[in-house]
């Protein structure tokens, strides 16, 4: 099953980006142009920051980094990529501005000889006027763990600085009401992966229906135990923005403004893994197991964000149970940072 919505998402993906291809094939507006521009610089940037994202896990998997280096390392590409977006959007913006100005004093052209044999009127290409959607690249990470009914962290089952979450995604915001932006709807899809370390050398075992933590017979380097999910997060967005008007168009700004998002999200588990290392006759012995472990296929929680600008506190919090039919249920939790290029 879950392997059957992995693809299923993959084919989707797939999909949009041929549809996006077909389209440019097609003639467009300067307008049209430039939009889909930005979209290459967030694909370009994106596919950097995976490539980025991937060397930090394989040097961490290596024991070349720390698990405190590798959280700041995947922290400043992250921020780095964002901010690359950022500016090589505003750069593109201008570009569009100028040509757009160029464009209404050249409206009218002549056509002919010595003197005007023939005058043309070129027609001025439809372009939006006031933009209520966008869109962004999402990105977060943190801290992670998963706690019983009555349970807290100080007696967590998890280590609360290495169990850890990471999500990326992309997300399209609307603006609710005609003539103000105090609210808008932020939604679209992520991949949320979330980590945890057992305590007490312990690791992850099934047993037919239940899964449950058992003391590992060797000593442990390392248990970490992760699942994978394909999301579809809403979120209700408040707060003050800047409006720039002028002859031909209105934009809202939401840029360094206080915000605060309120809503959830539902998806699928499309899969998990446990890693263990430690020593065997004094080699060094790594194992990925990989099972279904009696995980929820069907995700859904509550989650919320605030702060300013592009960076805010992000939490988030699984009302579906980790394991499905454990008599004790444990619901993930997640507190870190947001990162939303818009």
């Amino acid at each position: 099953m879950k392997a059957i919505i992995f693809y299923i998402s993959l084919v989707l993906l797939s999909f949009s980006a041929d549809l996006a291809q077909a389209q440019d094939s097609l003639k467009v507006s300067k307008e049209d142009y430039y939009e889909k521009q930005k979209e290459k610089i967030v694909k370009d940037e994106r596919e950097e920051l995976k490539v980025a994202l991937e060397e930090i896990n394989r040097k961490l998997e290596n024991d070349q980094l720390s698990p405190y280096e590798a959280d700041k390392m995947r922290e400043e590409v992250a921020e780095k990529h964002a901010l690359n977006i950022n500016n090589r959007i505003a750069i593109l913006e201008n570009e569009l501005e100028l040509e757009r100005r160029n464009r209404e004093r050249n409206n009218y052209k002549a056509l002919g000889g010595k003197g005007k044999v023939l005058d043309v009127h070129i027609e001025k290409e439809e372009e939006k006027y006031d933009r209520r959607t966008y869109s962004d690249i999402v990105l977060a990470a943190g801290f992670n763990n998963a706690l019983a009914e009555g349970q807290s962290l100080n007696d967590s089952d998890f280590k609360i600085g290495g169990s850890r979450f990471f999500e990326i995604g992309w997300a399209w915001k609307t603006r609710v009401f005609e003539n103000s932006n105090w609210l808008r709807v932020k939604y679209g899809f992520s991949f949320q992966f979330n980590g945890l370390k057992p305590t007490n050398n312990r690791y992850f075992v099934e047993d037919g229906d239940q899964t449950f933590l058992e003391e590992f017979p060797l000593d442990l380097k390392k248990s970490k135990f992760r699942t994978d999910n394909l999301i579809f997060p809403v979120h209700f967005e408040l707060g003050p923005s800047v409006k720039n008007e002028s002859e031909t168009s209105i934009r809202y700004s939401t840029s360094g403004k206080f915000k605060i998002g309120l809503g959830g999200y539902a998806g699928f588990n499309i899969g998990e893994r446990q890693k263990l290392k430690y020593r065997e006759d004094g080699e060094k012995v790594k194992e990925k197991l990989k099972g279904d472990y009696n995980t929820s296929d069907f995700v859904y929680g509550l989650s919320g964000y605030l702060g300013w600008g592009g960076a805010t506190l992000y939490a988030k919090y699984d009302l579906n149970p980790v394991f499905q039919d454990n008599p004790v249920e444990l619901h993930n939790i997640s507190l870190g940072l947001r990162f939303d290029v818009d």
